[in-house]
């Protein structure tokens, strides 16, 4: 009888979902696993840090929609990697993460790395556990990706302990299995699509809102299709942006920061809110952006998402792609108002960055503004380019500039806030789409955090282009204290002249300073002519604070 150890299990079972490369940092105790990869074609991107290739694979989820898988060693390499976990819980991103462990038999007795790893996971998984028999790899590994994809996705977490990895069985013994999914997903009733129809002929003024549940139902078509047949608006956040083009076609209303926008609009509110796959956290004010009188309806695939820090009219437990099919089927017999007027005042609340900051884009000083740099990027992006958006001022401002035509094709972190996810979340849309372009703007303070993984798009021949708004400082805390405190209570935040470009040329990367915003665009072309890894240091004016900055401060105050 044909043996098999407990990697070889797990292997197999990563055949079976389809996963042809993970991401990860080789440790001892999770060897059989590498060397199964090996012999079953399944490439292994190595980072240089655990931090890293956590956000790889969250960032191979994001740019997918597929669950990204992330194998780490015990004890530092399972700690290295909690961040980019907390990442993908808080905004519901599907991941697996395999984590090494002593072993079993070596519990309580100070072995190397001997550490409750799942004690530390449990709180910011979606599922977490330890397999103690290697029959039953395959069995909790489809259970893992089942927890990590079906429903509201998320991170899960696997514990194998070394004797349980390394154990070799009877391949007969082994369960592999086969079906283990749900085979549709849920629907709304006829009765709510009905109701919310209604709602949406009546509005004078409704809007769409379509979060990053729009993305992960794999339902951006069908949300052009219903926006289109029903005449309404689309605002939406991250991946989902561009489902909607939000250059040329009426209906796409840009980023959540036009609804701020529009809330400086008298009378400029929509009347009708339909949030899809969207929460009502910060990035939409905290529902504090809908106006009181304004009616809200909610479809989530969490019913316990429902209500979230506003009453709703109408909240619908469904997946969207479901949703936006039963709504769209519903809604082909009917007329609905063409709203002319509404949407000249989206449009306008859409320019409204670039109004607001328009002697920046017409100013050639050196420094430049970094919304000035924001929009040469935006400028010079192709419909095909993927943007991905890391820092804190800098994620403000590319937020701001950015006019997206396909949906996916921005990548950036969400709740959390996480900084240093540019250059992994990069590589990983590098390897989603080959041959592609794909253009990483961060801060140089974010730039930092992550600054060897230059090395590893070096070693797997991944030619991202990284763009530095370099305001010499952690920009967003400093203005902040200076805002706040005085600008002589600047303390902690300042980073002062780096030159980011050189250091990058030691891995090998191809390097260029800019401080002319006439340069930019030029400095790109080289960099995606060179064939390589680029990082473009731009360095622009230290002074302005974005106005989430201004706004944060300012909510302090009153």
């Amino acid at each position: 009888m044909a043996q098999i150890h407990g990697g070889e299990i797990f292997v197999r079972m990563l055949e079976r979902e389809g996963v042809r490369q993970v991401f990860g940092l080789h440790g001892g105790h999770i060897d059989p696993i590498f060397q199964a990869c090996l012999d079953h074609d399944i490439k292994v991107y190595d980072a240089r840090h655990e931090a890293a290739a956590g956000h790889m694979a969250e960032g191979w989820a994001r740019a997918t929609g597929q669950a990204g898988v992330a194998i780490v060693t015990a004890g530092p390499g399972v700690a290295n990697v909690v961040t980019a976990v907390l990442d993908a819980q808080m905004d519901a991103v599907p991941m697996v993460v395999v984590g090494g462990r002593h072993a079993v038999k070596e519990d309580e007795m100070l072995s190397l790395q001997d550490f409750d790893g799942l004690s530390l996971f449990k709180p910011i998984t979606k599922w977490a556990r330890t397999v103690l028999t290697p029959e039953r790899i395959g069995e909790f590994t489809a259970m893992a990706f089942r927890q990590a994809t079906t429903g509201r996705p998320g991170p899960v977490f696997l514990e194998i302990p070394m004797d349980v990895l390394f154990a070799k069985v009877d391949e007969a013994a082994v369960r592999l299995p086969e079906t283990y999914r749900p085979q549709a997903a849920p629907a709304p009733s006829p009765e709510a699509v009905e109701e919310m129809l209604t709602l949406l002929a009546a509005a004078k003024r409704p809007l769409i809102v379509a979060g990053r549940g729009v993305w992960f139902a794999g339902a951006t078509a069908e949300l052009r299709e219903f926006a289109e047949r029903t005449q309404t608006p689309v605002l939406a956040n991250g991946m989902t942006r561009g489902s909607v083009p939000e250059d040329g076609h009426p209906l796409g209303a840009g980023g959540l920061g036009t609804m701020a926008i529009l809330g400086m609009v008298p009378g400029g509110q929509p009347d009708l809110v339909v949030l899809l796959g969207a929460r009502m956290g910060m990035f939409m004010g905290g529902g504090r952006w809908i106006a009181p009188e304004a009616k809200v309806i909610q479809v989530d695939i969490e019913g316990e998402e429902i209500g979230r820090n506003r009453d709703v009219d109408l909240g619908i437990v469904a997946d969207c792609r479901e949703a936006l099919r039963a709504l769209s089927r519903a809604a082909a017999g009917q007329q609905f108002p063409d709203r002319p007027e509404w949407l000249t005042t989206l449009q306008n609340a859409k320019q409204g960055s670039r109004f607001l900051y328009r002697e920046a884009l017409e100013s050639d000083a050196v420094p430049m503004h970094p919304f000035r740099l924001a929009s040469e990027v935006n400028s010079f992006l192709r419909d095909d380019d993927f943007l991905v958006v890391d820092g804190g001022e800098t994620y403000v401002w590319m937020q701001m500039a950015a006019t997206m035509a396909k949906p996916g094709h921005m990548i950036c972190y969400g709740y959390l806030g996480c900084l240093g996810t540019g250059i992994p979340f990069g590589l990983a849309a590098q390897l989603a789409h080959p041959g592609k372009r794909i253009i990483v703007i961060t801060g140089d303070g974010s730039l930092g955090l992550n600054f060897a993984e230059f090395e590893t798009a070096v070693r797997h021949k991944l030619p991202i282009v990284v763009v530095v708004n370099n305001d010499q400082a952690w920009g967003m805390v400093k203005h902040e204290q200076q805002l706040r405190w005085g600008q002589d209570r600047v303390v902690g935040t300042e980073l002062g002249v780096v030159h980011y470009e050189r250091a990058a040329a030691g891995f090998g990367v191809y390097g260029e300073l800019v401080d002319k915003p006439t340069e930019v665009a030029a400095a790109l072309e080289r960099a995606f002519a060179s064939g390589q890894p680029a990082c473009i240091n731009v360095m622009v004016d230290t002074e302005p604070a974005s106005p989430v900055t201004i706004a944060s401060v300012l909510s302090t105050q009153s």
